[in-house]
């Protein structure tokens, strides 16, 4: 009898026992699944963070897969030589599945800072997933029926090795699939901007302070107009499109996009998404290195924005960043540069801060207004001067955008000030990780009384200079702070260099490896009285 009989019921035992499998391998393969969507579905930056964590979940399958192989080997020899019956030979499946469940469970209830969403996208990831999943079990069993029939079940072992390729091939042979759909959707967008010739459109990008710029824009200029911004960090071309789609509407009068990149052309097509007439370029620095390969690969694609603002259109740039400066001087259309430099066309000065916030005099041509914010830090203020600049440009007075900074609010992770039990104050910086955000949040923990503690994983997507920046970044934690928690196995030995270099006591260096350790030792610290910096709370595939 042959394999494919339609009288042979172990044909049909291997189709129930792929499809099985099937559903059983897509929850072994989330973290895979987990870091292909952190990366943008880019099969790339997948390929890189099996390299930069050694293949250290690899090994696990390996080890899934090795194992269970090798019990149902022996379970089915042994079964063999005694002559029972061959459906005993099922039997070393049980361990199979039992090693499989261990290891799910293991991986679910792992913590993890960004769980995988299982949007759109994802779900027809998935399907396709369980249907070659399905396929490869089966063939599997059919091969091994052919070779080393005593053995034959035993081949669905082999699959979760084979995870980590299969993943990606899904994705590849979806990418074409996505594309149309993404087109689609844009196609939509474009369609409904087109439909509202009379909205202004504002883009903002930088290398750091995209977030907290677009939430002081929208505050500021709710003074005057009805202002769609798009929500949290949706600053790619599907979350600008998802953005546009559901939630601007024909009240609005002005529409803000963040604009994220991380490779040259990606603010280019976001502007061909949005056609901004007004832009804001808050800083240019370092950030996503790793991708970028040059410093002036970065240049370029910032000011992809100034280039792909409408006719007439106006560009506004922070001018305590040195890049940005060099950006303005090159660029030829309407522009405006803030900071403070009282030569600047907006410009601050009398700052003063507390743990209560900011005074500041601010200075836009010639006029002068009095203003207070919650906010800390001096780059909060430059973020308020670029806002400040153009809402004074579409028409706003100043008393207009001094009130409107009176009702700024801390953005959510970005030095969010928390007053914890005990005179214990949390400053959670923990969404942003650039080498000048650091320096500033360091500047800010200054600040404060008492003990100081700095709770980080490090900084990241620095190409070659990673290594020396978080050297750097130690050195100037141990200026600072009195404890240190490093949260990273990658970057943990160069953190403390840096601290050692500054003489800093090692005794009070911590190291752990998840981020679901710190609340247990910092429950063991019993702090009191102090002020704990978060900052760069690293995802998923950085850990």
């Amino acid at each position: 009898m042959t394999f494919f009989s339609l009288t042979n019921i172990h044909m049909y035992i291997a189709i129930g026992l792929s499809v099985v499998n099937a559903i059983l391998m897509w929850f072994v393969a989330y973290k895979f699944f987990q870091i292909l969507q952190l990366s943008n579905y880019r099969t790339k930056e997948y390929f890189v963070w099996i390299k930069d964590t050694k293949g250290r979940y690899i090994s696990r399958l390996f080890m899934l897969s090795i194992l269970s192989l090798a019990l149902m080997i022996v379970t089915n020899v042994i079964l063999d030589t005694q002559n029972i019956n061959e459906f005993w030979a099922y039997l070393g499946l049980i361990f199979y599945f039992y090693l499989t469940f261990v290891f799910i469970y293991n991986l679910y209830n792992a913590p993890k800072k960004t769980p995988l969403k299982i949007t759109n996208r994802m779900s027809r990831l998935k399907y396709l997933f369980f249907v070659i999943c399905a396929i490869i079990t089966f063939l599997l069993i059919w091969l091994f029926t052919v070779v080393l029939d005593p053995i034959r079940y035993a081949a669905v072992a082999l699959t979760p090795i084979m995870l980590p390729l299969i993943v990606p091939l899904v994705n590849l042979i979806m990418t074409p699939v996505e594309k149309l759909i993404a087109h689609r959707y844009i196609v939509l967008a474009k369609k409904k901007l087109k439909n509202n010739p009379d909205l202004i459109k504002i883009g903002i990008t930088g290398s750091f302070g995209k977030t907290s710029t677009k939430f002081f824009l929208k505050t500021i200029l709710s003074e005057k107009y009805s202002v769609c911004a798009s929500p949290f960090s949706y600053n790619t071309p599907m979350g600008i499109t998802k953005s546009i789609i559901q939630y601007l509407d024909f009240s609005h009068q002005i529409l803000i996009a963040e604009m994220g990149a991380r490779f040259v052309g990606d603010i280019k097509e976001l502007c061909d998404l949005v056609s901004p007439q007004y832009g804001i370029i808050t800083s240019v620095g370092e950030q996503h290195l790793q991708t970028f390969k040059t410093l002036e690969n970065i240049k370029n694609t910032k000011y992809e924005l100034v280039d792909g603002l409408e006719e007439n259109g106006t560009i506004i740039f922070n001018g305590e960043n040195k890049i940005c400066c060099e950006l303005y001087n090159k660029t030829i259309i309407p522009k405006m540069i803030t900071g403070f430099n009282k030569q600047y066309d907006v410009y601050a000065d009398n700052i003063k801060t507390s743990k209560e916030g900011t005074h500041f005099t601010l200075h836009i041509k010639n006029e002068s207004v009095e203003c207070f914010t919650k906010l800390l830090g001096e780059h909060n203020i430059e973020d308020i001067l670029t806002s400040s600049g153009l809402a004074f440009k579409l028409g706003l007075t100043l008393q207009e955008i001094s009130n409107g900074i009176s009702k700024l609010q801390p953005i959510e992770h970005r030095l969010q000030l928390i007053n914890a039990s005990d005179g214990v104050t949390i400053l959670d910086d923990s969404y942003n990780g650039s080498i000048e955000g650091s320096k500033k949040a360091l500047e800010i923990l200054k600040m404060f009384e008492g003990e100081k503690i700095v709770v980080t994983p490090g900084l990241v997507e620095l190409g070659t200079k990673e290594k020396q920046a978080n050297i750097d970044f130690g050195e100037r934690i141990a200026e600072v702070a009195d404890k240190v928690i490093i949260v990273n196995v990658t970057h943990s030995l160069d953190i403390k260099k840096g601290l050692l270099n500054k003489k800093f006591d090692e005794s009070k260096i911590y190291q752990i490896e998840t981020l679901s350790a710190i609340n247990e030792l910092i429950k063991k610290m019993k702090l009191k009285d102090c002020t704990i910096l978060f900052y760069n709370d690293l995802p998923d595939n950085y850990l």
